[in-house]
């Protein structure tokens, strides 16, 4: 059974997040982009618990199966938990990613989560726990709980982050590194930047959208062949990746700290002009937000273009609508973006679909010119202004000017580190 697997989304109780996030508005959500199995996002927040037990307590998939029914939207337990703690001579501040098999199991985790920090200040609560020691109580729940560190490289609240991560998995987990069996790779890189530190080939690289609206569901996603819907046939098939397809990735340039930069002083560097400047801002002369490049390249043992051994393919995608906006150069939000994107659903039936059709299937379903589009991106074919400091990288389709200017140094590549 093939699905396609969103396991990290947020609820209307977290921060900047949409009204529009609790069940009912993911599972609608969820179908229009094609995806199977939906997170539930923040099942730590009080009140989106006592509603996810009120949408979710008679529906389980079968006794034990740990995937709950909305309509026909298949739901897994998922929360992210911000840890802050000391380690060595400096504070951490790390999110990882939490799946329960039950909502029994997800009742004991708040208990046990709410002697650490308050569960109903956001959606995606504060602890003051280490990530060692967030694993020692999760275990001694149920040792079916998933923890997965999330967007490992972004510069804050991860850990390979320039602000406050550490530079492996042993570090960040001490003794309790030996549970960590996947890391989420984050919308500013994609698995052949991970692919460059051979410390990482031992963990699965898992893709989620890391959603806050309902327009961002999928925007990253996993792809697996098992044989139920059930927790542990989607945990085993990260964990061994047999019956893991594939992920679908952001282009690494759209996430928001790919490259470095100031974007208060509207300084976008590469690593390599970063370090020319000694990573000080040329404006500010304060310290520039070293983003996702930067890091990988600090830590990588291997050149660009190797694949290890057993690693998950994967497949760049563009949101939909981004794409249509570009092409007839209308905003996002407009009602002309908004009919076009309906329209496209209509014929294949939801988002992802549209990733795999082919030239003549776009043809017929949409213009010339966003079919084109289209192609465009499955060809890869396209350029980008990078994502730096908060900003997400803008697309470039066709040969026209990009409207920022990268200080690139001598335009090295991620080959040249």
């Amino acid at each position: 059974m093939r699905i396609i697997a969103d396991l990290h989304v947020h609820s209307k109780y977290a921060r900047a997040t949409s009204s529009s996030c609790d069940i009912p508005g993911l599972a609608q959500g969820a179908k229009i982009k094609g995806i199977g199995v939906m997170a539930t996002g923040d099942f730590t927040h009080p009140s989106y618990f006592q509603e996810l037990t009120s949408y979710l307590s008679k529906n389980e998939v079968a006794d034990g199966a740990g995937i709950y029914k909305y309509k026909d939207m298949s739901f897994i337990l998922s929360t992210e938990l911000s840890v802050i703690y000391e380690l060595g001579d400096k504070t951490r501040k790390m999110h990882h990613l939490v799946l329960a098999p039950s909502l029994e199991t997800a009742a004991q985790i708040n208990d046990r989560m709410a002697k650490y920090g308050s569960l109903d200040a956001d959606g995606r609560p504060m602890l003051k726990i280490s990530s060692a020691g967030l694993v020692e109580e999760l275990e001694s729940i149920s040792k079916d709980i998933a923890v997965i560190p999330s967007h490992v490289w972004t510069p804050w609240f991860a850990i390979f982050g320039s602000k406050s991560g550490v530079d492996s998995v042993e570090q960040a987990f001490e003794d309790k590194s030996d549970r960590i069996f996947a890391l989420e790779t984050g919308l500013s890189s994609d698995p052949q930047m991970n692919w460059m530190i051979s410390a990482l080939d031992k963990y699965s690289l898992i893709s989620n959208s890391d959603a806050h609206s309902l327009g961002k569901l999928g925007r990253e996603a996993n792809v697996l062949d098992i044989p139920e819907i059930s927790f542990s046939a989607i945990i085993n098939a990260i964990k061994t990746r047999k019956g893991f397809v594939k992920t679908f990735e952001f282009y690494p340039e759209e996430g928001k700290y790919h490259y470095d930069g100031h974007r208060k002083c509207n300084i976008l560097w590469s690593p390599w002009e970063s370090e020319r400047h000694k990573n000080i801002c040329s404006v500010c002369k304060r310290k520039v937000t070293v983003g996702v490049v930067h890091r990988i390249v600090d830590l990588a043992d291997r050149k660009p273009g190797i694949k290890p051994e057993g690693a998950v393919p994967f497949q760049h995608i563009v949101p939909l609508v981004t794409i249509i906006s570009k092409t007839i150069k209308k905003g996002e939000a407009t009602q002309a973006v908004a009919e076009e994107y309906d329209r496209i659903i209509r014929y294949f039936g939801n988002e992802f679909a549209v990733f795999d059709a082919t030239e003549e299937q776009l043809r017929l379903a949409t213009s010339p010119e966003i079919a084109s589009s289209i192609v465009k991106v499955q060809k890869g074919d396209v350029r980008w202004v990078p994502g730096y400091d908060g900003v997400f990288g803008e697309l470039v389709l066709d040969g026209s000017k990009i409207s920022k200017n990268i200080s690139d140094g001598k335009q090295k590549s991620l080959g040249d580190f």
